[in-house]
């Protein structure tokens, strides 16, 4: 009789574990469905308002392609008349920065876009600024850090103390260099000084395009200098002080947008997409605890250690 007893037991517990798992198959059914409708609606703006998009640039600055995608999106959808770009970001890849540029002219060619800067908007932050129609700062928002960097550890000497060689046959002198596993040579410094050097012409030029200005109009622009939302306005580095009141304002008066537009915000589309979005759900209900990852993929300084190439980014101490 226990057995018998023990057997329905586990036949009850199968039955609850099928039940949660057909319960999770449905809720993504459902949610893949509605993505997959409001995607088309998005893009072909039916069944929606006209409206000024808000996009939100934060955080580290890599080339995200479900970003990139998004501001394709904006640029097609015929009922967004207007964008506004909230920037706060001390930058990242200079590469992640250019195609963010890209991307923002692409939508300027057929709306008006404002960037409204926080409290940091430096280096590849500031590229992806100046790709708009305007820029509005606070006051007290650090901006400007035009320039880039290379950077690499070396520990040759750590590892020679410790009796560690790393030995390599490689093709030519310069594959892989420079190298964290031994000391800068004259050849691989004047390559990365090279590199550095044409990525820096490459940024002052489009800063000169862009605001109309000279490297010599502005006070340490060249030698990457940050400067306040107020010093940066008497530069010509932005246009006004203020926030999305403002840049709203410019666009009514300047771009003769609707006033009584609603402002919409739009994100990226989520990672959670096929099994991905079967571990979304079921961490939702208590399957799985995704808190830990999603913090440790957030935390500055992991970021930091996963840019790689050349950087545009005002480096401050982690708090």
């Amino acid at each position: 009789m226990s057995l018998d007893a023990e057997a329905v037991v586990e036949r009850r517990q199968l039955r609850r574990r099928a039940g949660k798992w057909r319960i999770i198959a449905i809720v993504a059914a459902v949610v893949a469905i509605a993505a997959i409708f409001g995607r088309i609606a998005s893009n072909t703006g039916l069944g929606t308002k006209e409206q000024i998009a808000r996009v939100s640039i934060s955080g580290l600055i890599t080339e995200d392609h479900r970003q990139l995608k998004m501001l394709d999106e904006i640029a097609k959808a015929d009922h967004v008349k207007a964008v506004l770009l909230r920037v706060n970001s001390p930058g990242g890849t200079t590469t992640g920065g250019e195609a963010l540029y890209e991307s923002i002219r692409r939508i300027s060619e057929k709306k008006p876009v404002v960037a409204v800067f926080g409290t940091v908007a430096a280096s590849a932050a500031y590229i992806v600024g100046i790709a708009s129609d305007r820029i509005v700062a606070r006051g007290n928002s650090i901006t400007g850090s035009v320039g880039v960097i290379f950077q690499w550890a070396e520990v040759h000497g750590v590892l020679e103390k410790l009796g560690v060689r790393m030995n390599e046959m490689k093709s030519g002198t310069l594959k892989a260099s420079p190298s964290m596993f031994k000391p800068l040579d004259g050849e691989s410094r004047a390559l990365v000084e090279e590199m550095v050097a044409e990525s820096h012409r490459w940024f002052i030029d489009l800063v000169k395009e862009r605001r109309k200005i000279t490297e010599t109009e502005v006070p340490g622009l060249v030698n990457g200098r940050i400067y306040s939302g107020r010093v940066a306005q008497t530069l010509k580095l932005v246009d006004e002080l203020g926030g999305e009141a403002e840049a709203i304002a410019w666009l009514e008066g300047q771009r003769n947008i609707k006033v009584d537009l609603p402002v919409e915000a739009w994100t990226p589309a989520s990672d959670a997409s096929g099994l991905g979005l079967f571990s979304r759900i079921a961490s939702m209900l208590g399957f799985a605890d995704t808190d830990l990852a999603q913090a440790l993929k957030n935390e500055p300084l992991l970021q930091r250690l996963r840019l790689d190439g050349l950087l545009s980014v005002w480096q401050v101490p982690s708090q």
